[in-house]
């Protein structure tokens, strides 16, 4: 049976990569920095857990023998999200994830599926593909951006096969507080009556979370298409539609306060995936 390691295990995309590897018969090792967080989940006993503290790597480490020799590794940790501007992501984040990539990569692994994020194509607008010019503006998606050079660099010379998924919106349970559609659905449940958000005419790439997870594990577990591929719907959604869309939904007569909120200054208006790529991966028309 192939062994996938699955980093960032315990995270809002990383629970549910781990329970569809199980139910696609995969053996899964899962890491994260907290076992007793780990032990909440219903995945727990279904896996091998093996705990990671990125804070304190051994340099003299062979981390390809501690996970077992996975397989595959699909890469979901990164700390400190989803504050985006933080140099952190540079200074602090980035020589981390290098080193542990590097030190699975030079001992041995074959298989790598790292997930980015679409903040690396800054603020172009419009439908973005795979071969555009990345242009990140932000450290998050700096530090991003620079893992992928080098880690794809890595990967061409070590024969390695390496699919690097570009991330675009997502929404569903387990999401950040803080997000949008989190404090949406806490706003609908406690019966608040006006809602403050933004204007809501930004145009963006949605897909539910579930939905989201499931293309990525199928881009994880191919080896037809590689490179950057682009995990999204390819339609862009009008954020305050979609609001409108999810009170009807819930049968909500909640009111939208437009406005109260700027809109970020490190996003574009409008822009959505190009799905050529993910096409040629889950043989959609």
């Amino acid at each position: 049976m192939k062994k996938v390691l699955v980093t960032g295990a315990t995270g809002f995309i990383g629970n549910l990569v781990v329970k569809l590897l199980i139910e696609k018969g995969y053996v899964v090792i899962a890491t994260s920095s907290n076992e007793e967080k780990a032990k909440q989940y219903c995945w727990y006993n279904a896996v091998i857990y093996k705990a990671l503290n990125m804070q304190a790597l051994d340099a003299t480490a062979n981390y390809f023998k501690y996970f077992g020799e996975p397989d595959l590794l699909i890469h979901l940790a990164w700390e400190g999200l989803p504050n985006y501007k933080a140099s952190f992501h540079v200074e602090e984040n980035l020589p981390k994830h290098l080193f542990l990539l590097n030190n699975l990569i030079k001992h041995g692994l074959k298989d790598v599926s790292i997930a980015g994020t679409c903040l690396e194509y800054g603020m172009q607008e419009g439908c973005l593909s795979e071969d555009m010019e990345a242009k990140p503006t932000v450290p998050y998606a700096i530090a991003k951006n620079n893992l992928r050079k080098e880690i794809e660099k890595l990967c061409f010379e070590k024969q390695v096969h390496f699919k690097w998924i570009r991330l675009f919106y997502m929404y569903g349970k387990g999401q950040n507080p803080n997000s949008l559609f989190a404090q949406l659905e806490k706003a609908i449940e406690n019966k608040i009556p006006v809602f403050n958000m933004s204007g809501g005419e930004q145009e963006r790439d949605f897909l539910p979370v579930e939905q989201m997870v499931k293309t990525f594990v199928t881009i994880a577990t191919q080896l037809t298409v590689e490179g950057i591929i682009n995990c999204c719907s390819g339609h862009p959604v009008n954020v305050k539609k979609l609001v409108e869309n999810i009170l009807l939904e819930k049968c909500s007569t909640l009111q939208l306060n437009l406005g109260y909120y700027p809109y970020t200054d490190y996003e574009p208006m409008q822009f959505w995936g190009n799905t050529t790529k993910l096409k040629k991966i889950t043989h959609h028309d």
